[in-house]
């Protein structure tokens, strides 16, 4: 069966790409949205009250295939999950010239960092350039200064996941805001050019080659059953985790010793 995580297909309905895929009673085309606000909820349901699977970012493209009670339902371009967002967070599509290096840069409603801040767009937003006023750049809804929109420079993602030490853990979550172990690793490798699917399970199968626990190295990923992180070096461990409820470090061996009595043994530790 084709993964309902990725895959815009409902019971009611499906996206038209997939006819002769599944069975559906309608098949709609799609249209494309942009991501209008900093962070946007992806949710299980359309209700503030159902759990949170991932989180769109500001730019970000975005298919609907329905809309109901200021809900829509589709699939986000980049790592293809499918869920609900709430209409008011998505606006006509448009194109992106930059990308946000900062873990939160503030959108100002002038350029000048005394004026009223109107947004918050995090690590790895896409922003498009209208103008520019001195060091400020204009992306529509307000100003961003440039040393927030600085070119792509990091190439270790590694550190790029250091830089989130301490921040909260939140189911879904992909932000400094708060973020879950498998959106910790998908930011982190985005950051740094590099696609990876949303969820664990997805990045163990998709990403990497294994190596043993005996010749771990940085970067490498240790995967459990719903849980992953990324090793600093031979023996430190960096996730995001429920345990600490934030971003922590630790030593891989007692991370292990801890989490296999409730997820198991490590299932992979893989290299890129």
């Amino acid at each position: 069966m084709a993964d309902k995580r990725v895959t815009p297909a409902r019971a009611d309905l499906a996206a038209a790409h997939l006819k002769g895929q599944v069975d559906a009673p309608r098949f709609v085309e799609g249209e494309k949205f942009s991501v209008r606000v900093g962070r946007a909820s992806l949710r299980v349901r359309p209700s503030d009250e159902a759990a949170q699977d991932s989180e769109l970012l500001f730019g970000e493209s975005f298919t609907v295939y329905d809309r109901s009670a200021g809900w829509a339902w589709g699939q986000a371009a980049g790592d293809l999950y499918v869920g609900y967002v709430k209409e008011d967070a998505l606006g006509a599509p448009f194109a992106v010239q930059a990308r946000v290096s900062a873990l939160m840069a503030p959108v100002f409603a002038a350029a000048d960092l005394k004026m009223p801040v109107r947004d918050l767009l995090p690590l790895n937003a896409t922003v498009p350039v209208q103008s520019r006023d001195g060091d400020y750049v204009n992306i529509g809804n307000g100003f961003v200064h440039q040393r927030h929109l600085a070119p792509e420079s990091e190439k270790d993602f590694a550190a790029v996941a250091q830089r989130f030490l301490g921040a909260p853990y939140v189911w879904g979550g992909k932000t400094v805001a708060g973020l879950d172990c498998s959106g910790l690793i998908q930011t982190a490798l985005q950051a740094v050019g590099r696609c990876a699917p949303r969820d664990t399970d997805m990045m163990e199968k998709a990403l990497g080659e294994p190596v043993s626990r005996a010749d771990v190295q940085r970067g490498d990923l240790v995967f459990w059953k719903g849980h992953m992180g990324v090793m600093l070096d031979g023996e430190k461990f960096l996730h995001a985790n429920a345990h600490h409820m934030a971003v922590a470090v630790e030593p891989l061996a007692d991370a292990i010793a801890r989490i296999e009595k409730i997820a198991g043994a490590v299932t992979a530790i893989k290299r890129l």
